[in-house]
């Protein structure tokens, strides 16, 4: 129950930091690492495949690696099977990954809408190619697919898009179990993560939605038979989380578990801050990134709604390290504080290019000029 295999790849704890837009750059992989002592795997943020092959300069940045991770994981989107295989034998032919995750679980309209994320999956023979060409294109590297229950409880398609995945020769799949309709709102479909993993025993399946604890971690392993999990909102302002799945599957249980003060966390905070000032070349930049981060971090602790406020418009390091010092920085670990953070609604309309849903075998409604522009959402 402890170790993971992604193609040549040994991970343990089985666990995977899930890409996500705007927060898992390289600053905040960097965090997650330091606490689980290098342990386990983290992916980078979701790079659009028409902006790798045309070497977009945002793009490139965000494909860029600390010599400390390894492997090195890149999360690929795309909705043309040309674009995506260009992009794939990219990544194999100038050694810019040791990983590579298809994503096709963004619910996000600007996605969705052209066919791409949690809508493709629903266009069997679109999904096939795009396996056949970035399985084909990589050679020697592991190819593993993120996917969503399907678009709505009348569109289920994970246990199509598992079988076709195997067929093709992917690696591991992991499956966040809501549908798109569902955006982040209710409660993940465990069940669905058990049945995927029944339907397809030949490789491993990776659970995905609702773990904010380490234990939900070993629960949801322990019910669904599933061999990883995939942590998404659970880390945001919690990048410790991570520490804890270690301990956890190391067997030491809540003895191991991270429980930091407010000035602790606040400690954290600082250099999480600093850390994407240095990797975007600019301390104020790296402060206004930061300011998205502040109300997760300080989820639970009496902070104030007017000091809360002034951190989340502060523009230096020193400004954003004297207000935490106004704190009351003593304050224990608040209990209850691991709960739900980040999206929880639900839009249960999913934007779809038009005609998507009339045949799941015509794929003629997606082009090339369907990929996105832009990496990281």
């Amino acid at each position: 129950m402890s170790q993971l295999a992604v193609g040549p790849h040994t991970v343990q704890p089985p666990v995977v930091l899930a890409p996500m837009a705007g927060i898992t750059n390289a600053p905040f992989r960097t965090l997650c690492r330091e606490f689980s002592g290098g342990r386990g795997l983290f992916v980078s943020e979701m790079i659009t495949t028409r902006a790798l092959v045309e070497r977009n300069e945002k793009t490139m940045q965000l494909v860029h690696f600390d010599a400390s991770e390894k492997p090195r994981s890149i999360q690929l989107y795309g909705v043309d099977p040309v674009t995506v295989g260009k992009a794939v034998r990219m990544i194999a032919e100038e050694d810019l990954a040791d990983h590579i995750d298809l994503n096709f679980g963004c619910p996000v309209p600007k996605v969705t809408r052209k066919g791409g994320g949690s809508a493709l999956p629903y266009k069997r023979n679109l999904l096939r190619s795009i396996l056949r060409e970035a399985v084909a294109g990589a050679g020697d590297l592991p190819v593993t697919m993120k996917m969503r229950k399907g678009i709505d409880d009348d569109h289920l398609t994970y246990l199509d898009a598992g079988r076709i995945a195997v067929e093709e020769g992917v690696t591991a799949i992991a499956l966040h179990g809501r549908t798109a309709a569902q955006h982040y709102s209710g409660t993940a479909d465990w069940d669905a993560i058990a049945r995927l993993k029944d339907a397809v025993p030949e490789i491993p399946v990776l659970g995905n939605g609702d773990i904010w604890s380490a234990e939900d971690a070993v629960r949801m392993m322990r019910r669904t038979g599933c061999d990883g999990v995939v942590v998404g909102r659970g880390c945001l302002g919690r990048p410790w989380l991570f520490g804890d799945l270690v301990a956890a599957f190391d067997g030491r249980g809540e003895s191991g578990y991270a429980r930091p003060t407010l000035r602790e966390v606040a400690d954290v905070m600082v250099r999480h801050a600093r850390l994407l000032g240095e990797w975007l070349g600019d301390e104020a930049r790296g402060v206004i990134d930061f300011r998205k981060h502040v109300a997760w971090y300080t989820k639970g602790f009496s902070v104030g709604s007017q000091l809360r406020q002034r951190l989340s418009v502060a523009a230096s390091l020193a400004e954003l390290r004297e207000l935490l010092d106004q704190l009351d920085l003593d304050q224990p670990w608040p209990p209850g504080a691991d709960g739900p953070r980040g999206r929880t609604h639900g839009r249960n309309r999913v934007v779809l290019p038009d005609g998507w849903l009339k045949d799941p075998y015509d794929c003629a409604a997606v082009t090339a000029d369907a990929e996105l522009e832009t990496s990281g959402g």
